[in-house]
């Protein structure tokens, strides 16, 4: 989405031009964060003052909203632009991006009375007039397609496990040692992978549809190969004081050409109206989902969860860490029953330079079962723990072009040796973004 040229913010706020800014990422629901195009960083104004700690604050809460713009994300935009208006009535700029973005969602009204006010309030100069004509003459009616947000990516991959083999070849099933065939030992092959995302607006109260696509092809490994497809709606209002988003969602898998998994899930988030430094912002999740296995009835499963969210921005930095505890009901049949377990999530994402971006993530995940996982066979209550560390790098050589180089590492611990399993992946990825 095209916004106002810098030149003319900067005679609205008589400021230096802003620097870039991080794309923050976007979780939905396995979701895939839309990437704006990197600018150029503008050169420093030794005639600026340096900005006061207020002002730095308010700077990484204005490029965040435009961020959310640049991407279509315009309830988004509307709720951080509002909340610097409400820090920093005098900030003319978030005034007039408040503005554009009402009509654009076709909210004529509103928009008109933010129109008067910024008249009003700072008087702005003919540049800026004449974009608030061109608006008001367009009637304000809903911008779809200005608003609609796409990412396509293609990768080539290798992974040290797709079979998720068993990290030691011994085991002992009711008091007796094996050994494991080939078949359950883990299995290195390269890969070739397509993922595509869609988030369009389909109302001016908030609501918009999401698609995503997944597809994964290996060199030998066949029977591995998958496909994944994923339709949501997503609705932000605000209950109050509170801030509020909703999310709900139906998918499905399948595993070497047959289906193999299906999916609904339900997820709430809400901001509650507390005073935090600008830099940071908490949110309250809740999620219920629900995956049925049509080839594995006795798999079958619904989990809930409930934790937190604690985020931090400043101007080239995001720091995200969510913490929640999780309850999964298994039907009579499911070995081990039900499980009770947390999990932990820690992601940072920094601007290393105009155009480069890095990211880094550590996930970690719990799972205690309810009782003996096979009675005479194996006379263990199964103990899952799962770590996942991840870091990329993101380089946009185009406008809205990128290549995206990620590295995983996954360690999975349990105390039954036959579900232990390591997994090393490197992935290679051209990235377009909104053309």
């Amino acid at each position: 989405m095209k916004r106002l040229l810098p030149w003319m913010l900067t005679l609205l706020l008589g400021t230096a031009a802003a620097q870039d800014s991080l794309p923050p990422a976007e979780l939905v629901v396995a979701a895939a964060a839309v990437a704006p195009a990197a600018q150029p960083e503008p050169l420093p104004t030794p005639e600026s003052p340096p900005m006061t700690r207020e002002q730095e604050e308010q700077e990484a809460l204005y490029q965040a909203a435009l961020h959310e713009l640049d991407a279509g994300h315009l309830s988004a935009a509307t709720e951080l632009l509002q909340q610097l208006i409400k820090v920093e009535p005098r900030h003319a700029g978030a005034w007039l991006e408040l503005a554009i973005t009402q009509c654009d969602l076709g909210n004529s009204t509103q928009a008109e009375h933010l129109f008067r006010e910024i008249e009003v309030r700072f008087d702005p100069p003919k540049g800026i007039r004449d974009v608030i004509a061109q608006h008001r003459a367009s009637g304000c009616r809903l911008v779809n397609d200005r608003s609609a947000s796409w990412v396509l990516s293609v990768g080539r991959g290798h992974d040290s496990n797709v079979n998720q083999g068993a990290s030691s070849p011994t085991f002992s099933v009711g008091g007796v040692e094996g050994q494991l065939t080939d078949e359950f030992l883990p299995h290195p092959d390269s890969y070739k992978l397509l993922t595509a995302s869609y988030v369009q607006p389909i109302n001016a109260q908030g609501t918009q549809a999401i698609v995503q696509l997944y597809a994964r092809r290996h060199d030998h490994e066949h029977e591995q190969d998958s496909n994944s497809l994923l339709l949501g709606l997503e609705h932000a209002w605000n209950i109050g004081r509170w801030r509020t988003r909703a999310t709900g969602a139906l998918g499905s898998a399948t595993l070497d050409g047959h289906l193999y998994q299906r999916q609904a899930q339900l997820q709430l988030r809400a901001a509650p109206p507390i005073t935090l430094p600008t830099n940071l912002d908490l949110a309250l999740i809740s999620n219920l989902s629900r995956v049925d296995y049509p080839t594995r009835d006795a798999y079958d499963a619904t989990t809930y969860e409930l934790g937190s969210q604690l985020t931090y921005r400043d101007r080239r930095t995001q720091v995200q860490f969510t913490l929640s505890g999780l309850r999964d009901h298994g039907t009579t049949l499911r070995p081990g029953g039900d499980r009770q377990g947390w999990f932990g999530n820690l992601q940072y994402f920094t601007a290393l330079q105009p155009k480069v971006y890095a990211e880094a993530g550590l996930t970690h995940q719990r799972w205690i079962g309810d009782s003996v996982y096979s009675p005479g066979l194996i006379d263990l209550v199964r103990h899952q723990r799962t770590t996942n560390l991840r870091a990329a790098v993101q380089w946009y050589f185009m406008p809205n072009v990128s290549a995206h180089l990620e590295g995983r590492l996954v360690r999975n611990r349990e105390n039954i040796s036959l579900f232990d399993y390591n997994s090393r992946a490197v992935q290679l990825s051209l990235r377009w973004d909104n053309f």
